[in-house]
């Protein structure tokens, strides 16, 4: 995790943007060497397909996928 200062983060605000935006890091920025803010790049929201590229097609169902399993769970009510 990147750390800079107020007056740094002033100077080169928009280098460090850049630079937020194409590593995905998240920044602290101090003042006085304490921290004050968190910047934290927006995630994008990822598609049913995205986050489940790397199981898909690797589980493997040994029941009926719509069987009821109240008498396994209960009632959970």
């Amino acid at each position: 995790m990147l750390t800079v200062s107020k007056s740094k983060l002033k100077a080169q605000m928009l280098g460090i943007f850049r630079d937020i935006e194409k590593t995905g890091e998240e920044v602290i920025v101090t003042d006085n060497q304490r921290p004050v803010l968190k910047i934290v790049p927006l995630k994008k929201k990822k598609t049913f397909d995205e986050a489940f590229a790397d199981v898909q097609g690797k589980i493997k169902y040994t029941d009926e996928i719509h069987k009821s399993t109240k008498e396994e769970w209960g009632d959970l009510k």
